[in-house]
């Protein structure tokens, strides 16, 4: 038995100095370590089956060769079909050993591990550096390759993808998934659904090719064609791990638009409401609001004489405190001609503003 115990507390870092915070780099590229060391025991358990038929063919030989009567024919034809099934089987395994994609289960094992003449460079390191400084050489990014990362954004079919990263390996970056993130986070804030889930799954590849680098501790250039090697071949269960992770991304990308546009839309409404405040600091719409339904009537219809009438009627400190707050809010100015001002018909304000005074 295989104790995949291990591997239950491998945890991909989360950190937000080196993903995206749309990003969810918690769950993203696991890749599901139980089913892939499942798979490398699976091929070490077809291989020690294939050297255990090798043995007992070779005891068949043996035996048939230390016979005293000669061995019929098609026994030896047996013989031989048997070895050929089994130098077949040997070969496909051999290949399929081969084409298993290098990783961080495989190279630390032997039989897995593979003579790399060219090593690969190694990650940059940009922890040393300020916020201020990596701001600026994002953004210097950006402005350089700013057209090349849409166009990549835009790509659908993996060869594609392949083949332009290959011709255009330094997009491979924290810099172009963030910005490619940020791109879909504003695409969904134009309501453009479907092109930021377009977007989104080149957001997702991106971060996959760099989640292998730091799982290897290389450049991530160096890691394009591993990756697409890799989904190109993928069984079932890995593409479900990397659906999984795109549906996730998509729907925290909504989240954070949706909260983004109602924060724009709260400070739009308190920046209107600090226009609207009148000279004492108070809103005229909720002044307005908080007036008797009689006097609300009259600064509607602008009816002066039915205001006095409404005012004379009210005891004297609620009248006194009402007509208060009204100046405060600007709603009432009071001697608004003696102040060079004039009625707020005449203005472009929508809270009535009347010059006379009751």
């Amino acid at each position: 038995m295989v104790d995949y115990s291990k591997w239950k507390d491998i945890e991909v870092s989360d950190d937000e100095d080196d993903t995206h915070p749309n990003i969810d780099t918690g769950s993203l590229f696991r890749w599901r370590h139980q089913a892939r060391v499942e798979k490398m025991a699976e091929l070490e358990k077809e291989k020690e089956e294939v050297e255990r038929k090798k043995r007992l063919l070779e005891e068949e030989k043996k035996r048939a060769t230390t016979k005293q009567e000669g061995v019929p024919t098609d026994e030896l034809e047996k013989l031989k079909l048997k070895e050929a099934e089994v130098l077949k089987t040997e070969q496909e395994l051999k290949k399929k050993e081969k084409l298993m994609p290098w990783n961080v289960d495989t190279i630390s094992k032997e039989g897995f591990t593979k003579t790399i003449i060219n090593k690969p460079k190694p990650r940059k390191d940009n922890s040393h550096l300020s916020e201020e400084e990596k701001e600026e050489l994002y953004r210097k990014f950006v402005k350089e390759n700013e057209s090349k990362i849409k166009q990549y954004g835009m790509l659908a079919k993996w060869d594609d993808c392949k083949s332009f990263l290959l011709e255009y390996p330094d997009l491979c970056c924290d810099d172009s998934a963030n910005y490619l993130a940020l791109w879909c986070l504003n695409l969904e804030m134009e309501e453009k659904t479907t092109l930021m889930e377009h977007v989104s799954k080149q957001v997702v590849s991106m971060q996959y090719i760099l989640e292998l680098a730091k799982q290897l501790d290389c450049d991530p250039r160096s890691c394009i064609s591993a990756f697409f090697t890799r989904i190109q071949k993928a069984d079932k269960e890995y593409m479900d791990a990397f659906d999984d992770e795109l549906r996730s991304f998509k729907t925290r990308i909504k989240e954070r638009a949706k909260a983004k546009l109602e924060k724009i839309m709260q400070e739009i409404e308190e920046e209107e409401k600090q226009k609207r405040l009148g000279p004492g600091g108070l809103d005229p719409a909720d002044v307005f609001e908080s007036l008797p339904k009689e006097m609300q009537d009259c600064f509607e219809s602008r009816d002066i004489a039915r205001l006095q009438e409404v005012i004379a009627q009210l005891p004297e400190e609620e009248a006194r405190e009402h007509m208060k707050r009204c100046v405060e809010s600007g709603l009432w100015i009071p001697d608004a001609k003696a102040a060079g001002l004039v009625p707020a018909s005449e203005e472009a304000s929508k809270e009535p503003v009347y010059s006379e005074t009751v």
